[in-house]
């Protein structure tokens, strides 16, 4: 059995569907609320959906778990309760780490390219204490993400227990079916078919950096697909460990991203350029792009998805699918 926290959400539900496939037992951790996120589980079957406060009784059962994949967090980068990210972010993930460390299973976890900040210090997946204390993240989430990554680098210099397997996955930017429920938080792509099929224009964020063209600020965007193939992979090779970056390995612009949607619509491009949000000014990334020379040498070969063939196949698939759920 495969234990997947925040398995409704968009990673978490895309693995598991990946898992199910596969015939393999997945028990969900996660709340479901009063809206549509149970959509991104429908179609599959799970051995079952356990609130987070559950978590701990369900354990202490000593189920037969084969590997645990914390996909679980508070991921909006807005979120500015400090306490509730703290305990969500960083003391569950160091209790699962422990968890996993004492019944010897492989741990898997999601950490995340806003640990990098504005890129200054670069994009190297390097989990030395010294790599780690150099990042500075701009906003609470990625402290959170960070404050992990550092404290397991020092549980592992300590020589400390540990699972027989962990990695944490830096994701960069991702997009892909099942994330409905994000709100604000979804990904560009989503919120700029939704605005078309509104029928307003594709709005983009203007520049505010001298020698940056409007639209052209730049991002790794990597299709969900790609997270989950790295995330099975790892389950086939139990002997790769380490904090892995997971993009596509090519940074590209905003408008590279609008222009592949409306190719995929088969549409005009129609894009308006507005100001930044002032709660995003100097907490915006306008660079990002994942080196995987680290990925590569553990052994992960599989190509990433080209930008524009991801987004024919998230739109054309799934979000101008009658039931656009995976």
């Amino acid at each position: 059995m495969y234990l997947v926290t925040g398995g409704a959400g968009f990673i978490g539900s895309n693995l598991v569907a990946a898992l199910a496939a596969r015939g393999e037992e997945v028990m969900v951790v996660d709340r479901l609320g009063a809206e549509d996120k149970w959509r991104n589980l429908a179609k599959h079957t799970i051995a079952g959906l356990l609130p987070p406060e559950a978590l701990w009784e369900f354990w202490a059962a000593r189920p037969p778990v084969a590997a645990v994949l914390h996909m679980g967090a508070i991921s909006a980068t807005t979120e500015t309760d400090g306490d509730l990210v703290a305990a969500t972010n960083l003391t569950l993930p160091l209790q699962l780490w422990s968890a996993c460390a004492e019944r010897r299973v492989p741990f898997i976890y999601a950490s995340s390219a806003a640990t990098y900040g504005d890129g200054h210090e670069g994009f190297e997946d390097d989990a030395s204490p010294a790599a780690l204390a150099k990042l500075r993240p701009l906003n609470l989430y990625g402290w959170s993400k960070l404050a992990f990554d550092r404290r397991v680098a020092q549980l592992l210099a300590r020589g400390a227990p540990r699972p027989p397997q962990w990695a944490g996955l830096r994701f960069f930017n991702v997009y892909g079916p099942n994330e409905h429920h994000k709100g604000r938080m979804a990904s560009v792509l989503l919120h700029k078919y939704r605005q078309v099929m509104a029928g307003e224009a594709a709005t983009l964020f203007r520049s505010d950096r001298p020698g940056i063209a409007d639209g052209h600020q730049r991002r790794d965007f990597v299709h969900v697909d790609d997270c989950v193939a790295v995330m099975l992979w790892l389950l086939e090779n139990p002997g790769a460990s380490g904090l892995f970056n997971v993009g596509s390995g090519r940074a590209r612009t905003f408008l590279d991203l609008v222009q592949a949607m409306f190719a995929a619509m088969g549409r005009e491009p129609d894009i308006r350029f507005v100001e930044m949000p002032a709660d995003l000014r100097g907490k915006y990334q306008y660079f990002t792009e994942a080196p995987l020379d680290r990925l590569r040498a553990a052994g992960f070969n599989a190509q990433t998805t080209p930008l524009e063939d991801g987004v024919r196949r998230t739109v054309q698939d799934f979000l101008g699918a009658e039931d656009p759920y995976r």
